[in-house]
């Protein structure tokens, strides 16, 4: 009891005032779990600390990603595909994040950029990227041979330069000299990825020599914005018969989406930043409905992770919700979309620990080896819309 204006009033209970008042739907706004975390004691695991801790802010949706992911998108149904964005590969991602998650049968499909891919063959041919510091003199750097990614080092002539090298000498070769998408460009070049591994002893060092032994097809949206696509430039000027058809590309990944909803399966995308290889993943739901003006609703399940803002027009940072206007995402599943607003290289290692630890390994569903019959059957349901 504590006297206030010389009266005891009890202060341990609400008042009798504030209870009899009505707040209809205030139990429903107030449903969710207590923010009453333990105290961290420096022996906690990963995926506790994100449970019990990552309770507000991206820290939540980090959380809530991880489980949307874990709980929905790894059902057996499921199909999901991964965008990849940013300089994620010179960093190391590919060898500690993506190839686990890709071994695991969490990942079936991958639109990322070239970029990407072609610094993926640094590691597949065992030529080293140094840590760094972004506090340096470039021009220094220039005259030193060096070459920096932020904070990543590299030598221009002996890893760079080293890797055009190697990269013309393999796109020379018979099987190179035809017209094909990126998907078969990179199964193709993932073969001598896996070779290269062996001859080094470095497995799984190589998201391409990964993809080769697993079956999952790897896009570029862009083909000629990265290094390989301007070395396949040059291979053209010097007479190869090397050509790559984006067209290709759109109608094999529609059709792996068209191909699980006509199975009555799901579709699940992974977006790892932004740009255009996110568009890229998201537009086969336009090109079913849209453009091929085949019935359909939308991805079912959408978790992404990027720097970017919504509101600044960049499609990096476009919203679930205004990929609804879109058909990109089925409206019903919305509650089923989350969007986590941190940089990738601290949110992505934490997601993959937490989905390896939580969930068993599927069965890989090597849908390269899947993509002409699905192909068929795309066209097959077009011209049936279109006689």
């Amino acid at each position: 009891m504590k006297r206030i204006h010389g009266v005891k009033k009890d202060i341990s209970e609400v008042p009798d005032w504030l209870k009899k008042k009505k707040y209809p739907n205030k139990k429903k706004y107030l449903s969710g779990p207590r923010i009453f975390p333990p105290g961290i004691n420096g022996k906690e695991k990963l995926p506790d600390l994100i449970e019990k801790t990552f309770l507000a802010y991206n820290a939540a949706r980090l959380r809530e990603g991880c489980r949307l992911f874990v709980e929905k998108m790894l059902e057996k149904d499921v199909t999901v595909g991964m965008s990849l964005a940013g300089a994620l590969t010179p960093a190391g991602l590919g060898k500690s994040v993506i190839i686990p998650l890709m071994k695991a049968g969490f990942i079936d499909w991958i639109v990322s950029t070239g970029a990407n891919m072609y610094h993926d063959l640094h590691f597949a041919f065992n030529l080293p990227l140094y840590v760094g510091t972004h506090l340096i003199d470039d021009a220094d750097l220039r005259e030193n041979d060096v070459v920096r990614i932020y904070d990543i080092l590299l030598g221009y002539s002996d890893c760079l330069m080293a890797t055009d090298e190697i990269f013309r000498t393999i796109v020379e070769q018979p099987e190179f000299q035809k017209e094909m998408g990126t998907a078969e460009l990179h199964y193709l070049l993932g073969k001598y990825a896996a070779e290269w591994e062996e001859k080094t002893g470095n497995k799984d060092t190589s998201v391409l020599a990964a993809s080769y032994r697993l079956g999952v097809p790897i896009y570029t949206s862009s083909p000629g914005d990265s290094t390989i696509g301007m070395n396949i430039a040059e291979a053209e000027i010097m007479g190869s018969k090397i050509r790559i058809n984006p067209s290709i590309d759109v109608n094999e990944t529609t059709a792996y989406v068209l191909a699980v909803k006509r199975t009555g399966g799901k579709s699940g995308v992974l977006l790892i930043g932004g740009g255009s290889p996110k568009n890229f993943i998201l537009q086969t739901e336009p090109q079913i409905q849209e453009v091929l003006r085949i019935k359909e609703v939308g991805h079912d399940y959408f978790f992404q992770m990027t720097d970017a803002r919504p509101d600044t027009g960049g499609l990096s940072g476009a919203t679930p919700h205004e990929a609804v206007s879109w058909g990109k995402v089925d409206p019903k599943h919305l509650p089923d979309t989350v969007v986590c607003y941190m940089d990738t290289t601290i949110g992505f290692p934490m997601f993959a620990h937490y989905a390896l630890a939580k969930h068993k390994k599927r069965p890989l569903k090597k849908l390269y080896f899947k993509r002409n019959k699905f192909v068929k059957n795309l066209f097959r349901e077009y011209f049936a819309h279109h006689k």
